[in-house]
């Protein structure tokens, strides 16, 4: 088998390593238990925590111990990387809460079979930090750590512009203790995650190697950008989450349906589970040709995230909307009722509802610059209304540019 390590670079995972060699020789010699953390300051992981997630599935199959560990004290401070603003502080019910959620969404990627050696484990830091002494962390951990470095580090660098409050700078210390209560609990000796914590995960690394003289190890993974250096994940509704109730499958399966065709092999090697030859043969499609490899991409990165049934049924869906047909039963829908078409019937107060536009405005100016149809029409009558009749049976769908698709049904 493959070491690690290569497999990573290859689907192009690694951004950046402390000691290279030794890592690899490690992944070489047997089984490597390694952490992700995850801050749960939501109750739903997003596409940006979909990399890192993805990149210790491949570790796991490669005979590797995952640990996904959750932020439940460090959810309390707030990680201050790539923030200009202090983050809410969330109570300890709001942090357990989003814990339970995200735990059951780990459970799609992950194998937790305790049969297996390599099962991957959920940990919480909530368990060690909660009940912290401060006076023993600072005597025993907070004495290694040099503040001059500190801030130095990418992670305060914008903050301390905006003022950096003493609460985000234990941050890079509660982490960084993290990692050194992981290596004594589970022998951890590596952490993973997206590249804007590198200079925490080095700071963890360093804090074990100083204090037990032991090794530990950092790897950080590229962060999912376009090809001209934009974040991916960013919709007109927000972000893309990963639970069902906050991105319908379809209106995820149609992200991916769209991207940029300079983007569509990069996606699949990152976010999929095809052989690498295949990723090269459908990342080499040109032109019209190139459809196939976004409907791959798609397909498996909405299965990986909903499960089979809910990407077939985006895939239907998709294809009946863009054969014409308009009628895949998966397509987002808005409910309205006779109440409401009686007190304001016009498409545009519709799709300002639907969410299908931002504000009635935005639905006004749309539809005045010809991007709103219905079946072949285009309607471009900002005072257009619709009636009870048009949103009964199956519904009224209106097609909003090229793409995108949503139905209106009478409650």
């Amino acid at each position: 088998m493959s070491n690690a390590m290569d497999i990573l670079r290859e689907r192009g995972f690694i951004k950046q390593v402390t000691f290279e060699d030794d890592l690899y020789k490690a992944f070489d010699e047997g089984m490597v238990t390694f952490y992700t953390g995850f801050d749960p300051t939501a109750d739903s992981l997003h596409i940006g925590h979909y990399i890192p997630i993805m990149a210790m599935a491949h570790l796991q199959r490669a005979g590797h111990k995952p640990i996904a560990l959750m932020g439940g004290g460090t959810g309390m401070i707030g990680d201050p990387s790539g923030k200009t603003d202090l983050r809410k502080v969330l109570t300890v019910e709001d942090i357990d809460n989003n814990v339970a959620h995200i735990k059951s969404q780990m459970e799609r990627f992950l194998d937790f079979d305790p049969e297996k050696k390599n099962c991957a484990m959920i940990v919480n830091n909530a368990d060690w930090l909660r009940t912290l002494n401060y006076i023993d962390f600072l005597r025993d951990v907070g004495a290694l750590f040099s503040v001059n470095r500190m801030l130095t580090a990418e992670c305060y660098k914008q903050r301390l512009e905006r003022g950096l409050t003493f609460l985000e700078f234990n941050y890079m210390l509660m982490q960084s203790y993290d990692f050194l209560e992981l290596n004594h609990r589970y022998g951890c000796i590596l952490q993973t995650g997206g590249d804007d914590q590198w200079s925490n995960m080095l700071s963890g690394a360093d804090l074990i190697r100083r204090k037990d003289h032991k090794d530990a190890f950092a790897l950080t993974f590229q962060l999912l950008l376009t090809h001209d250096g934009r974040k991916m994940g960013k919709t007109e509704k927000g972000a893309l989450w990963l639970d069902p109730e906050k991105c319908k499958p379809y209106d995820f399966y149609q992200y991916w349906r769209n991207v940029d065709d300079a983007d569509v092999e990069k996606c699949l090697g990152l976010l999929t589970f095809l052989p690498m030859d295949e990723v090269r043969r459908l990342g080499a499609l040109k032109d019209s040709a190139i459809l196939e490899a976004k409907r791959v991409l798609a397909y498996e990165v909405t299965k990986n995230v909903h499960g089979e049934e809910a990407a077939l049924a985006a895939q239907r869906s998709a294809e009946a909307n863009f054969g014409g047909g308009g009628s895949g039963e998966s397509t987002p829908t808005t409910t309205v009722t006779r109440e409401e078409l009686a007190a304001d019937s016009r498409l545009c107060v519709l799709l300002a509802k639907g969410k299908v536009c931002s504000s009635n405005g935005d639905a006004r100016k749309t539809m005045q610059q010809g991007g709103l149809t219905i079946g072949e029409e285009k309607i471009t009558d900002p005072n257009y209304t619709v009636t009870p009749e048009q949103l009964e049976g199956e519904g009224l769908i209106v097609r909003k540019g090229k793409k995108t698709y949503h139905r209106f049904v009478l409650a």
